[in-house]
C-alpha cells in the first residue's frame, strides 16, 4: 500500500492508509441493483421524477446510474437540508444548475412551504412538457404521478410523509430502510411512488465515498467513524470553523487534528483506563454533532467549471 500523501480539496492530506481505494468505500448490497433496474422499469408510470439529494454535497449526491434515464423524463432535483448547507455555497450551485439548465430547488424538507412550493414547480414542469408535446391539443390535467428516487439517507422517506401529511412511510436516521417500491396516494391527484435508496456502484473520486459517509449516506458500520471524522475535523480546521472552536472550547485551532481529537476527548469525558483519551467515541460524537449542525453549515465540493 502507497503512502505518500494525497491533497485533497480544502487542501486537506490524507494517505492513501487513510482514505479507502476506489470502490472500497461503495456501499452497494444486492437490493440496489434490483431497485434501479424497476426504477428504470416504472418511468413509464410516472409523468415526473423527483431526485433528492443532499444540499452538502449537491453533485456527488446524485447518481449517474440513472441520469441517461432522466434525461428523457420530466425531472426535479430536490437538494434537501438546504438549511445545514453553507448559504455562500448554495449560491454558487445555484447559479451553476441554472447554467445547465437543470431543474433545482433547495429546499429543507420540514419547511411545508418549501414542500408546497416544490410540489408546485413539479406540476409545471409536467404542464409544461406536455403543452410542449402536443400544443394543439393540450389540456391541462389535476391528476399527477411521481417517483421519487436519491441515495439513502437524503429524506425521501421525510419528503412523502411532509407531502402526505401522515406518517406514510417509515423514516430512520440510518440509510436503507426503504427496500421496496410502494405506491403512496397522497390525494385524488396525486400519487407518489418510493423507491429505496441507491447508491451508484461505484463512485467517481475516493474523497466523494468520505463526503458521503460524513452525511451519513454510507452507513458507519460500512466506513468505520475514523476516516470521516478525520476528515471532517481537517476540513473544519483548514476553513477556521469558529463552530468547531465554540463547540469543543478551543482556545484555537492552531493544533494538529490528533491535538484537537484529544482535547475533544478530554472535554466529552471520552478516556479509557489511565486518562487515554477513547478516539473511537470521539469519532462518533464528531459525526453525530456534525449531522445535527452542531458544528455549522457545511458543503463539499465546488461547480464544475
Amino acid at each position: 500500500m502507497k503512502t505518500n500523501k494525497k491533497p485533497t480539496a480544502g487542501g486537506i492530506q490524507l494517505t492513501e492508509d487513510d482514505v479507502p481505494q476506489k470502490n472500497g468505500i461503495n456501499w452497494y448490497p444486492g437490493h440496489m441493483a434490483r431497485a434501479i433496474r424497476e426504477i428504470k422499469e416504472k418511468l413509464k408510470l410516472v409523468d415526473i421524477v423527483l431526485e433528492i439529494r443532499d444540499a452538502r454535497v449537491p453533485l456527488a449526491s446524485g447518481n449517474f446510474m440513472v441520469d441517461d434515464v432522466l434525461s428523457q423524463k420530466s425531472h426535479l432535483i430536490l437538494l434537501n437540508k438546504a438549511n445545514l448547507s453553507d448559504p455562500k455555497m448554495i449560491a454558487l450551485w445555484e447559479e451553476w444548475f441554472k447554467k445547465n439548465s437543470t431543474p433545482y430547488m433547495f429546499i429543507d424538507c420540514y419547511d411545508k412551504g418549501a414542500m408546497k412550493k416544490a410540489l408546485a414547480y413539479a406540476r409545471v414542469i409536467v404542464e409544461e412538457k406536455r403543452r410542449a408535446s402536443n400544443p394543439d391539443n393540450y389540456t391541462p390535467r389535476d391528476k399527477l404521478r411521481m417517483m421519487i428516487i436519491g441515495l439513502p439517507n437524503t429524506g425521501k422517506s421525510t419528503i412523502i410523509n411532509q407531502l402526505a401529511n401522515r406518517a406514510a412511510t417509515k423514516t430512520a436516521d440510518k440509510p436503507g430502510q426503504t427496500q421496496v417500491q410502494q405506491w403512496i396516494v397522497i390525494d385524488k391527484d396525486l400519487e407518489l411512488l418510493d423507491t429505496p435508496g441507491v447508491m451508484p456502484p461505484s463512485l467517481a473520486k475516493e474523497e466523494h465515498g468520505v463526503w458521503l459517509s460524513i452525511i451519513n449516506a454510507i452507513p458507519d458500520d460500512i466506513v468505520g467513524e475514523h476516516v470521516p471524522a478525520t476528515y471532517l475535523i481537517e476540513y473544519l480546521k483548514n476553513n477556521n470553523s469558529k463552530e468547531l472552536k465554540e463547540r469543543y472550547k478551543l482556545t484555537s485551532l492552531d493544533f494538529t487534528t490528533e491535538e484537537i481529537m484529544e482535547k475533544i476527548a478530554i472535554l466529552r469525558g471520552c478516556v479509557k483506563q489511565k486518562g487515554l483519551p477513547d478516539l473511537e467515541r470521539v469519532y462518533k460524537l464528531i459525526l453525530l454533532d456534525f449531522r445535527k449542525g452542531e458544528l455549522g453549515k457545511c458543503c463539499f465540493g465546488t461547480p464544475p467549471t
